[in-house]
């Protein structure tokens, strides 16, 4: 049997040096590792404990494994947790905009409501001038046909 010091230096690695994607050392030390873990299992059990130092290996590599994996769901979650934290900015300044935006709205309504009102006003204003001048006029014409109808009589 081969020994388990350090399977890494006892094997070359099995990629090719033109792959794309070479396995690194530690891919290459896990893969190991799950291999000496399935031929435990399939040994029988008074075989499996016959060295202590694989069992050892094999809890490392996992307890190894499993702080690997928490370190990774503590940088996603630190990545998650800043994602997040970009989107409420993001939101929030949106928010904000928004907010400005309603408010030079709500100003420009208030100032064209006052301006219609005014414009309103005036049109009302003369309307009633209109309808004043007109009276004034259609009075004026029986004054002026009154007249000439008396000249034409004379």
């Amino acid at each position: 049997m081969m020994s388990l010091e350090n399977p890494v230096h006892h094997m070359q690695n099995p990629v090719h040096e033109d792959s794309y994607n070479p396995l690194t050392p530690n891919e290459i030390h896990e893969l190991f590792s799950l291999v000496l873990e399935s031929e435990q299992q399939q040994q029988p059990s008074s075989n499996r404990s016959s060295s202590s130092s694989e069992t050892n290996r094999s809890i490392y590599t996992a307890e190894e494994r499993k702080h690997r994996r928490m370190a990774s769901n503590r940088e996603s979650a630190r990545r998650s947790r800043r994602r997040k934290k970009t989107h409420v900015e993001n939101i929030t300044n949106e928010v904000n905009r928004l907010k400005i935006e309603n408010r030079e709205l709500k100003n420009m309504l208030c100032l064209l409501s006052h301006d219609c009102h005014l414009v309103q006003s005036d049109s009302d204003r003369l309307l009633s001038e209109s309808i004043y001048l007109q009276h004034k006029l259609a009075g004026l014409h029986q004054i002026l046909a009154y007249s000439t109808a008396q000249q034409l009589q004379y």
